[in-house]
């Protein structure tokens, strides 16, 4: 029986947590933390001075060292120079020569393929100790002398 006041309600069911809304919370509070903390610590960067960009036909100065086989070096400069064999006693001097009269000291160093690494570590070594910064390696082996 129903009395006049009273209201058809559904039947009371236990109060439910929904996870979803808790997980947007939880996630906003840690994004909150990790933007505070990281804007707590100052920042510091090592000045790097980058390479330039240059052309192709920009090896008109450029040495070319080679470690061929045996301990065979070869001195090359430009790349339409000609590649002459010299020994790792008379390295150090053409580098303190060539690093004095080039305007801006480049070095390649490259390989034959069937070179020991010693040898190209020597060039490294030799070129390091004449003052010269900008080294690069060729990645590709190239034919004794060329």
């Amino acid at each position: 029986m129903t009395t006049p006041n009273s209201f058809d309600l559904p039947e009371s069911r236990p109060p439910r947590v929904e996870i979803i809304p808790l997980i947007d919370v939880i996630f906003f509070l840690l994004a909150t933390f990790v933007l505070f903390t990281l804007s707590l610590e100052k920042i510091r960067a090592i000045d790097v001075e980058l390479p330039k960009a240059g052309t192709a036909g920009d090896e008109t100065g450029t040495l070319f060292l080679q470690a061929a086989e045996g301990g065979v070096y070869y001195w090359k400069e430009g790349s339409s120079g000609r590649a002459e064999p010299i020994s790792a006693v008379e390295l150090p001097g053409r580098l303190r020569d060539y690093k004095g009269r080039a305007t801006v000291p480049r070095v390649f160093i490259r390989s034959d393929g069937k070179a020991r690494l010693g040898s190209a570590v020597v060039l490294f070594d030799e070129v390091r100790k004449a003052g010269i910064r900008q080294v690069s390696v060729e990645t590709s082996a190239s034919a004794p002398g060329s």
